[in-house]
């Protein structure tokens, strides 16, 4: 497994937060990424979409399947990554690097782990 940058929060369902500010970016993470295969499409919201904790937002195509990417915040989608609707492969070749949407006007996070919680929820599933 790679490594997992300390300074970003992580979900159970494998979402990174990176929190600047009052924006929340979210991205996949590497073990998602892993776990999915080549990305081949990748399904956004509109900015100005609301988003909520605990539910799906978006949802990433790849050779294997279709799985729904579940939001960590309740909030309004201030940007959305634009160069992941023409080059979703993007996520599997720098999953932190390639965010998928920044939101603000934040109400609610959910429940977050740490780099460690993240690692062993990982261990687990591996």
């Amino acid at each position: 497994m790679s490594v997992i940058p300390a300074e970003l929060s992580y979900t159970t369902s494998h979402e990174w937060v990176s929190v600047e500010g009052d924006t929340y970016t979210i991205g996949l993470t590497d073990f998602a990424q892993d776990a999915l295969g080549d990305l081949v499409f990748v399904n956004l919201p509109m900015e100005g979409d609301e988003v909520v904790a605990g539910e799906a937002f978006a949802d990433v195509e790849s050779v294997k399947a279709v799985s729904d990417v579940f939001s960590p915040v309740t909030g309004t989608v201030v940007q959305i990554n634009e160069d992941l609707l023409d080059a979703p492969e993007a996520i599997n070749e720098d999953p932190y690097g390639a965010w998928l949407v920044r939101v603000e006007e934040v109400s609610e996070v959910g429940d977050l782990l740490d780099a460690d919680a993240y690692e062993a929820h990982c261990a687990q599933e591996a």
